[in-house]
Order: structure tokens, then C-alpha cells, then sequence
């Protein structure tokens, strides 16, 4: 969840806001009900047309009409909010700074804290701050990318929007290894949505009537997101499988400018692989309160690369992985200047 002043991590249902209780039939009502509140899905082939089988026939509804003064507000305010940023230091869009050194324990420190713990607890049906630890998450399948795009986005903004989105899902395969690529089929179980406040709204309120049991703490926090938070992502596992992610839903403001929603791509979508906890300590880095970095760094990139080395099992916990994590940081480390060096000659 990237927020001014705060950087929240993912969203889910249970422990880690991971939607477990719920499983996959949660994901597929709510991506039926962003259906009928959206353009349709991009892919890298399709301008929409997203077509899979919904768990339930979406609620009949009216496609909400934007109010266009408070659009133009928000996007102000948005614009106002990114410039401060800039100008305090924050928002930053290096990779690689040479102010921001660290160290294979400085690795193995953030890897503990922002994978083995969570930064939400689900009480009664909402989500509660409370960072607790948690167990190794990561997918172990398939992952199908698509966006949706609310109908107050701009052709021209949601062209770029959607291009970010799959630039970055190829980045994310190449680091992971994880099989990860746009779609806009039935096997769709990766969703990005960028929706205005009108939208949101609407989409959490078909939510709330039609299936009232499905995923409440989530769907509580899509219709209250304060404007401060830019972007919230959700995951969902089966019950049986609960340590492997089934699919995830990622909520994007429209009206944020052109950075800020980048910034959320980023972070989401990397926090969606399986790092869903931020760190004070955690720098040159997206999963830090602080916002000084926008983008994906390669700090960051190496915490993905630890994620889904074969050392490491789904299900572990901190006191489990953490005699593993010194040699499996030493070796992504190494990966990743390789990888640097490769693209620098």
C-alpha cells in the first residue's frame, strides 16, 4: 500500500492480509465485479476484451459517471502532494545510489523483515496495523497479468499505464523465474486496476451488496482508503495451499500523476511476489516508509532474487530460513552485479 508518509505493504485477508479464508472464488467475484465498472483488460495484444468465467454473475449496475471537478482536485492535490515529495529528497529514481551503500547483513536483515513478517492482522473484518511474523509466500505456478482500466482514464493515460504494467511484468520474470506474462484469458489470476474515486467507490459498494461474506476486511479497505493511499494490493491463496499465492488484485488511483502511479506499479506488483512487509532499516529501497526511492531498486531486486531461491521452501518460517539467508544474499548479490554488468557492456 504506497500512502504519503507511509508505505504499508500488501493488503490480504488473513495474517498477511492474504485472502486465504477466501481463496480464489473471493478473487474471481471481485474481478467480475471490476468488469462491469471497467473499459475491459489490456494486454499487450488486446485493448480489452477480458474474458474469463466469473464465480458468480456480476451485480447489474450502472457504470458510475465521474464527477469532473473533483477529478480535476484530486489530480491536482496528487500533483502537489508528488512535488513535495521531490522537493524534500523523496521520490527518488535511481536504482543504484552511491549514497546508499549496504552490505550481505544488511540483506539478510531486510530480506527477514519484509518477507517473514506482516504489517496487517485482520480483526474482525478489518484491517488492524500490527506487524507480526509471518510464514514464506511466493508463487509456485503460472501468473497471467492483466490491466483494467477504469472508464474516467484517458485512452492516451491508460496506453501508458498498461505499458508500464507489462514492462514491469517482464522484469519480474526475469528475476524470479517465475513463468509471468500478460494475458487476457480465463487464466487471468494477476489483476491491476486503475479506477478514479467514483469508481472505487462504486466497485466496493457492488462488492458489500452482492456478496456481503466475500473478503470484508479488503473490501472494507477499498471504500475507505483515505486519499493519501495511491494504491493497495490484495492476495488470495486456497486453504489448502495457503503458503502459495492463487492470485492477486492490485488497486491503482487514476488521478495520481504519471510517477506516483509508476511508483505503484513497482511496489505493488513486487510486493504481490511475495515481500509484503516495509522496513525502517531497508535502504536503497521501494519497501520503506520513508518514500525516498520511487522505483524498483537493486537492493530490491535482490530481495526478489532471495525469494525464489530453490533453498528457501514455502511455509518457512524467519527461524527457519534464516541460517539459509547469509549464502542465498551472498549468491543473489552476486547474480544481480552479473546481471548489471551484463547490461552495462
Amino acid at each position: 500500500m504506497r500512502k504519503l508518509g507511509a508505505v504499508s505493504g500488501i493488503d490480504s485477508c488473513s495474517s498477511q492480509h492474504d485472502c486465504t479464508s477466501q481463496s480464489f472464488q473471493a478473487y474471481r467475484v471481485f474481478a467480475a465485479l471490476a468488469l462491469a465498472l471497467t473499459v475491459g483488460a489490456c494486454s499487450q495484444n488486446s485493448s480489452r476484451g477480458f474474458s474469463f468465467e466469473p464465480a458468480a454473475a456480476p451485480v447489474p449496475m450502472v457504470s458510475p459517471s465521474p464527477d469532473e471537478d473533483g477529478v480535476e482536485a484530486l489530480e491536482e492535490l496528487f500533483a502537489e502532494m508528488e512535488a513535495e515529495l521531490k522537493a524534500t529528497g523523496r521520490m527518488r529514481r535511481e536504482t543504484a545510489p552511491e549514497d546508499a551503500q549496504y552490505t550481505v547483513d544488511d540483506l539478510v536483515r531486510n530480506f527477514e523483515r519484509v518477507a517473514l513478517y506482516d504489517e496487517f492482522v485482520d480483526v474482525d473484518g478489518r484491517f488492524i496495523r500490527s506487524e507480526t511474523p509471518a510464514y514464506l509466500r511466493r508463487w509456485d505456478g503460472p501468473v497471467r497479468v492483466a490491466v483494467m482500466t477504469g472508464r474516467s482514464v484517458p485512452s492516451e493515460t491508460a496506453a501508458r499505464d498498461q505499458a508500464n504494467v507489462a514492462a514491469f511484468t517482464n522484469r519480474l520474470a526475469r528475476i524470479t523465474g517465475v513463468d509471468m506474462q500478460m494475458a487476457d484469458g480465463a487464466d487471468v489470476n494477476f489483476l491491476v486496476l486503475f479506477m478514479n474515486t467514483t469508481e472505487r467507490l462504486a466497485f466496493a459498494d457492488a462488492v458489500a451488496k452482492r456478496f456481503p461474506t466475500f473478503a470484508p476486511a479488503a473490501n472494507g479497505a477499498i471504500a475507505d482508503a483515505t486519499f493519501q493511499t495511491f494504491c493497495t494490493a490484495y492476495a488470495f491463496s486456497d486453504p489448502e495451499d495457503r503458503f502459495h499465492y492463487s492470485a492477486v488484485m492490485i488497486i491503482i488511483r487514476a488521478e495520481p500523476p504519471p510517477l506516483t502511479k509508476l511508483s505503484c506499479v513497482h511496489e505493488e506488483m513486487a510486493q504481490a511476489m511475495g515481500l509484503p512487509n516495509d522496513s525502517p532499516d531497508a535502504r536503497p529501497s521501494l519497501f520503506n516508509d520513508s518514500l525516498e526511492f520511487a522505483l524498483l531498486t537493486e537492493h530490491d531486486e535482490i530481495l526478489l532474487r532471495m525469494l525464489y531461491d530453490p533453498r528457501l521452501e514455502a511455509g518457512m518460517t524467519a527461524e527457519q530460513a534464516r541460517p539459509l539467508l547469509h549464502e542465498v544474499a551472498q549468491d543473489a548479490a552476486e547474480v544481480e552485479r552479473t546481471q548489471v554488468q551484463t547490461v552495462e557492456s
